[in-house]
């Protein structure tokens, strides 16, 4: 083989490659979003950082947060829906703008003490439209029938 021809193969080596992660990702997503109860929003940890896309999928028990561009199968955050409570909500500042669009709202959650007592400080934000924030809020205040808390 020439010089040319091993840069040929390489370099459909690497297009294959490339095409099949992104056919991993797209397949991935497809399976998070058809089981149902997923909504794209964004989150970071309270005080900054980037915000990181991903679908929050509602279970009965928690907030289990994907990364979109991920090939990992299991949630990179699970946020406990015992406790958590929203502490503040704004729209988008200047400085989230550049990762946001500001037709988004972005709540900050944190999560009660153990007596009850309200926290003294978030521990996530999260960012979605308006209509998917409807839904958060539905499901943060309901319980499906039936289920009980495990202590």
């Amino acid at each position: 083989m020439t010089g040319v021809q091993i840069a040929e193969w390489s370099l459909f080596v690497l297009l294959a490659a490339a095409l099949a992660a992104v056919a991993a990702v797209a397949v991935r997503r497809y399976a998070l979003e058809r089981r149902g109860g997923a909504v794209e929003c964004y989150l970071r940890p309270y005080g900054g950082g980037p915000w990181r896309i991903g679908l929050g999928r509602y279970g009965s028990g928690a907030l289990h947060w994907y990364r979109v561009l991920s090939l990992w199968p299991r949630p990179a955050a699970t946020l406990p829906r015992r406790g958590l409570v929203v502490v503040g909500r704004r729209s988008p500042d200047t400085g989230d703008l550049a990762e946001l669009t500001p037709d988004m709202a972005v709540v900050q959650l944190g999560w009660t003490g153990p007596d009850g007592a309200d926290p003294e400080e978030p521990g996530y934000e999260l960012a979605m439209g308006r209509a998917a924030l409807t839904g958060f809020l539905s499901w943060l205040e309901s319980m499906p029938p039936g289920t009980h808390w495990q202590e």
